[in-house]
């Protein structure tokens, strides 16, 4: 076996299981930022949510992403990851299949796990916006229709070959291609469930709900930068040296200054340094730089970080003040700095950093025509995703329904849903059930007089 692709493929698989781990990181974050009483349930759906994303996109969304086909989907090798392996490392004669990734000499199995766990994180990031009052299997066969269907569409689009690529589009690590669709399914999920029951009262009054462990939020963030040296370096899919050591510089530097623009902004707005304000500045700076990362310099990964975090904080007022539910800021997080980030290559992009890629972006003697492929980009993943992800909601919504009974969302979907608590032993749920004197029936069938913004 060559050297080389030895090399690579060992890159590869080590960046994926980064990728991988990310998930314990994205389980701690939205459980931290979740009420106690929801904990299990948070981690439950994170961690089922790798296997069922594994089942998926094994069976049908690999190949729809990047098989050959139109420039719309793959139609070839679409079931069970099957066609020939076109790397040098088995010595087979490339044979049409999946094209889009010919450029990397790693194994079909490493290319196909690398790609798996981008996937399963598109789908980890509509867990948190929707917590809370998610019925268990609804999420579940969502998480399915996400990484089966939508997710290798859009895909295709950008990293199979599809249009966007020929149109010039570029998203080296997936702030589109992973963070925007997410962020797209997690805002039309949290949409068409509804509020948590209390979160806003009369008059537009917004009524915080805090979370229960920044602790174990902490805990999270920090596994997901690290991940993040998987996420962005790996997708380089091959052992190049300087390009591996630039984009981890890009990838830290952005989360840097996202930490700290969240921090001051938060101080500003709300008067005081908000803790999760300032997690959600270092995922926001995360998320901007993804795609720009192997195309801008060091310092211009730091303004995006700055730029992405001081955008974070306004951004998850914003959608407390339209309604919008979001227990972890996923929304603000993903989808709006995920945005940010596609838009960002169209304006820092610089060819010395990849040569023959982007070229230079606006900022640097580009022009325009960059910036306009990126913004064709993110209109058409977000009118697609949001069609596709609304429409799977709302089936699901009329073949099983969504949301759990009012009274067990006051209880906790840990009992409701899995019959056990994350804490037992120390913390005690007096049942508001009682308190506000209302009956499983009551809670049930009316929900007491509440009703959200979407049944």
């Amino acid at each position: 076996m060559d050297t080389k692709v030895a090399l690579d493929t060992i890159w590869v698989l080590v960046t994926g299981m980064l990728v991988f781990f990310m998930n314990l990181g994205f389980g701690c974050v939205e459980a931290g930022f979740q009420q106690s009483k929801n904990a299990v349930n948070v981690l439950s759906k994170n961690f089922v949510v790798f296997a069922v994303s594994t089942i998926a996109f094994w069976f049908i969304g690999w190949g729809l992403m990047f098989g050959d086909g139109s420039p719309l989907i793959g139609l070839q090798g679409l079931l069970m990851v099957g066609g020939a392996d076109n790397s040098p490392a088995t010595g087979e004669a490339y044979q049409g299949v999946y094209s889009a990734l010919n450029w990397t000499g790693v194994p079909l199995a490493a290319k196909y796990f690398f790609q798996l766990v981008f996937a399963g994180t598109a789908a980890t990031i509509v867990s948190g916006s929707v917590g809370g009052r998610i019925k268990y299997f609804s999420f579940i066969i969502f998480s399915l229709v996400l990484v089966g269907l939508i997710y290798p569409t859009t895909g295709h689009w950008i990293w199979g070959g599809g249009w966007l690529a020929k149109s010039g589009f570029w998203d080296f690590a997936g702030s589109t291609v992973v963070h925007s669709v997410g962020g797209w399914a997690a805002l039309t999920g949290a949409i068409i469930l509804g509020p948590r029951f209390g979160k806003f009262g009369p008059n537009g009054r917004i009524n915080a709900i805090p979370g229960h462990s920044m602790s174990l939020a902490l805990i999270g963030a920090l596994v997901l930068w690290l991940g993040w040296f998987g996420f962005n370096p790996g997708s380089t899919m091959a052992a190049d040296p300087r390009l591996m050591a630039h984009i981890c510089l890009t990838t830290n530097m952005a989360a840097c200054t996202g930490l700290l623009a969240a921090t001051i902004m938060s101080t500003i707005l709300l008067k005081k340094p908000d803790f999760g304000m300032t997690i959600n500045g270092c995922l926001a700076g995360l998320v901007a730089v993804t795609a720009p990362c192997a195309f801008v310099s060091v310092p211009s990964a730091a303004i995006i970080g700055l730029i992405a975090g001081a955008v974070v904080v306004p951004a998850v007022i914003f959608f407390d003040r339209v309604g919008v539910d979001d227990p972890v800021g996923a929304t603000s997080v993903h989808l709006v700095c995920g945005v940010l980030g596609t838009i960002f290559v169209g304006l820092f992009a610089e060819d010395w950093v990849s040569p023959n890629t982007t070229g230079n972006g606006l900022f640097f003697g580009g022009g325009a025509k960059l910036l306009m492929a990126q913004l064709t980009g993110v209109v058409a993943v977000a009118a697609f995703v949001l069609v596709a992800s609304s429409l799977a909601w709302f089936v699901i919504k009329a073949v099983m329904g969504i949301r759990v009974s009012l009274h067990e969302e006051i209880e906790g979907l840990d009992i409701g849903e899995h019959g056990n608590q994350a804490y037992p032993d120390f913390v005690t749920h007096k049942s508001h059930i009682s308190y506000l004197g209302l009956t499983n029936a009551e809670t049930a069938d009316s929900r007491a007089g509440y009703q959200p913004v979407s049944k």
